[in-house]
């Protein structure tokens, strides 16, 4: 029953002539004759047909590209095809074989004719916007609130698009409001709240934009894949064409998964776009996945296997639960729409079987290289602690240098404080001003109850700072002070140590820049030496060995059942590395106040007596009370050590391709550069800095990794030659005191991400 409803909706596609079509007879049940469909995607191939049956697509010169079986929903899906005219498929059952005609394999960057935009209708709640491959994806309008109707337009209009339940239809704002009466099932994900809640309650007509082969959108799922730029492109275009939408323009929004999507989408600027407003976003996924080359099987590998759950077909047990309710409720479009989802990406099969940095896999899903290619104006936030997407993200501002309007906020904290209120009033006003086209407007009472709300469940409640360009006369007025006042960079210091309170979401401090990392910044080395010292002076000798043991303490510091890194005072479980299993360095008490702002590097001469050595360097504060407060961590698997690519790399920032991994000659000295994260840190004067290396591990709330160490293993460190270099900036001047530890006796800082310990040596003194 179900595959008779899919094969009859999808009859409007083949009429429309977007699907070319063969029809054939072949013994199916009591003779059915099956319509088989073959036709081109984004670099993916797609065929509907016989159950069971053998399909292979073959190109242009009839050599076979791929080959496989018609799944039970009648699906076939061939991923990561090279685009083109004159592919087939051949379809083998019960002994007869059939051809589909001819079809062309679609580019990135060829869109449809403006024509093909222009026919398309939103109204109010689930819509269904047809791509350029036929495919359609769910689509929820959302009013601003307090309104009614389009009718009461024009309004400015944001796009959220996720893989996430993005375009449940339900009201998650009558939900956080208390009015909410629908079938909750239909509620959209709470990760989608900036476009489903925050954006309304501002004034924005939104729409959710589901991704394609999850929810009820059609197609195949590919986490980032080739035709998820060009989805976004055609939907902002149809979205951009409504009457209803002011300007004819829209901006894109979201945070985290709706954050990294906005890259790739405004990366093929497509002419009906505004704006972009990504908050914590990734710039790669092998970095995160793949942090220094080692893989993340904590977070990473969880939320990939989430979003693998999500995208299959929807039923009881699997899929997005908005989509079985849609079904259930007689949604014969997402029901149809469910075919392709059996045919998604094997992006774990993918991943675990390229455990190198592949171009071809990884470049055409990287942020960073997109980022490259946008032109629009753009405000990114994210934090250096971040728990989930990661702190390695500022590179995505060094990928934007060639775009001349960007405002970028880096701040110490989690996934949630790119919501935080002294971020949330400058992200209104860019949305007002660069979407909107309008002077900015204080936020009313409902947004007001809903950012409250946004704040106390990220550690406030704070209150909302004014809005940068309220009460300006005009537009343009608006527009040249926030240009003048809001710097390409903003750097927050000790978020969470401000007078709103003890582990808040509100910075202490800031300070601006023209880029990142600041070009102002100095580079200070501190040489590693005898007695675990950190120095200004170069060791001329002597070595240190330690013994890398990854099951010395716990793989996460976030990994109690309670446990939520978002709170004001979280609970760390933030332990001591065995004193044999590390070798810790750390400097003298500081002169002086020490303002790091940028990556850094550590430069290590290190033998190891295995074939592989994966590394983790923390960078850490010690008190004069005996407290230590962390800052960050960097990591490293040796074997890449070959493909440091010179050109790219800075003294700060070593850049490696990460493309083979050659095993060590065991007890073999090189010479390594770990790559450690952006730091935005001032370092107090009595303070000490310390550096502890060793196996990867313990030092993130949710970041665990696959290790390699064999037991027993000893990395050996010679000190001529190593060092920490630094970024160091001068004219910082904090309004605070040194972070508060262990604030309402939990091992949390008053900086928010940045737990605290009672500081130990390590064997080797430092």
């Amino acid at each position: 029953m179900g595959r008779q409803v899919i094969r009859r909706v999808l009859a409007p596609l083949v009429a429309s002539g977007l699907i070319a079509t063969s029809v054939i007879s072949i013994g199916h049940g009591a003779g059915a004759a099956v319509t088989t469909h073959g036709f081109g995607s984004v670099d993916a191939a797609y065929l509907t047909g016989p159950s069971g049956a053998t399909a292979t697509l073959y190109n242009a010169t009839h050599q076979s590209i791929g080959s496989g079986t018609i799944d039970d929903l009648g699906a076939f899906v061939v991923h990561d095809v090279v685009p083109g005219s004159g592919y087939t498929f051949s379809v083998t059952s019960n002994g007869a074989t059939t051809v589909t005609p001819a079809f062309k394999v679609l580019n990135q960057t060829t869109p449809p004719p403006a024509s093909f935009y222009k026919g398309v209708t939103l109204h109010v709640g689930l819509n269904y916007l047809p791509m350029r491959d036929g495919i359609t994806l769910a689509a929820t309008v959302r009013l601003p609130a307090g309104k009614t109707s389009l009718s009461q337009g024009p309004f400015p209009t944001l796009i959220e698009y996720s893989g996430y339940g993005t375009a449940a239809p339900g009201s998650l704002l009558d939900a956080e409001l208390g009015k909410y009466t629908g079938n909750r099932a239909l509620l959209p994900d709470s990760a989608t709240v900036v476009g489903a809640v925050i954006a309304p309650s501002l004034g924005f007509a939104t729409v959710s934009l589901q991704m394609r082969g999850s929810g009820c959108s059609g197609g195949a799922f590919d986490l980032f894949g080739p035709s998820e730029p060009t989805d976004g492109y055609d939907a902002i275009q149809e979205v951009a064409g409504q009457k209803w939408v002011s300007n004819h323009k829209v901006g894109l929004v979201g945070i985290s998964y709706s954050g990294i999507s906005q890259f790739g989408v405004a990366g093929l600027n497509p002419p009906g776009l505004a704006a972009i407003a990504p908050l914590s976003p990734t710039d790669d996924l092998y970095s995160t996945g793949s942090p220094g080359g080692i893989a993340n099987t904590g977070f990473a590998a969880g939320w990939i296997a989430d979003r693998v759950h999500d995208a299959k077909p929807a039923s009881a047990t699997t899929g997005q639960s908005w989509a079985w309710a849609e079904i259930q409720a007689g949604d014969t479009t997402c029901l149809a729409n469910q075919q392709f989802h059996g045919q998604a990406q094997d992006v774990q099969g993918i991943l675990s079987n390229n455990l190198n940095r592949v171009p071809s896999l990884y470049d055409p899903r990287s942020p960073v290289k997109w980022a490259s290619h946008i032109k629009v104006p753009v405000f990114v936030v994210g934090a250096l602690q971040d728990e989930q997407t990661g702190p390695q993200w500022p590179t995505l501002i060094t990928a934007l240098k060639s775009d001349p309007t960007v405002y970028a906020t880096l701040q110490n904290g989690t996934h949630g404080d790119s919501l935080d209120p002294d971020v949330s009033n400058r992200w209104i006003a860019f949305n007002d001003l660069y979407v909107a086209k309008a002077v900015p407007k204080a936020p009313g009472l409902i947004a007001s109850l809903i950012l409250g709300g946004l704040s106390s469940s990220i550690g406030g409640p704070v209150a909302i700072p004014a809005i940068p360009g309220v009460g300006s006369k005009n537009y343009a007025a608006a527009l040249a002070a926030f240009k003048a006042s809001q710097p390409r960079v903003t750097v927050n210091f000790d978020n969470g140590n401000s007078t709103a309170g003890l582990g808040k979401p509100q910075a202490a401090y800031s300070a601006s820049y023209s880029a990142f990392p600041p070009t102002t910044a100095s580079a200070t080395s501190l040489y590693l030496g005898n007695g675990g010292t950190l120095s200004s002076t170069p060791a001329t000798g002597g070595t240190t060995e330690f013994n890398p043991d990854p099951a010395a303490r716990p793989a996460v510091t976030g990994a109690a059942p309670d446990f939520s890194a978002w709170a004001s005072a979280p609970d760390y479980n933030w332990t001591q590395v065995g004193t044999n299993s590390a070798a810790g360095f750390i400097s003298a008490p500081l002169t002086s106040n020490t303002t790091v702002v940028g990556g850094a590097s550590l430069n290590l001469q290190l033998a190891s007596s295995t074939p592989a050595a994966d590394l983790q360097a923390t960078i850490s504060e010690v008190r004069p009370d005996g407290t230590e407060l962390y800052v960050t961590s960097g990591f490293f698997r040796a074997t890449y050590a070959g493909t440091l690519v010179p050109s790219a790399s800075t003294v700060f920032a070593p850049a490696y391709t990460y493309a083979t991994a050659t095993a060590l000659t065991p007890n073999h000295t090189y010479a390594l550069r770990i790559p450690i994260d952006p730091i935005a840190f001032t370092f107090r004067a009595g303070d000490r800095i310390r550096v502890t290396i060793e196996a990867p591990g313990g030092d993130r709330p949710s970041w665990a990794f696959a290790n390699t160490p064999a037991a027993g293993a000893t990395d050996t460190i010679t000190l001529a030659g190593s060092a920490l270099v630094l970024p160091v900036v001068a004219g910082v001047v904090p309004s605070d005191s040194d972070p508060v530890c262990n604030i309402s006796g939990t091992t949390a800082s008053s900086n928010r991400g940045q737990p605290c310990r009672t500081y130990a040596a390590a064997a080797n003194g430092g």
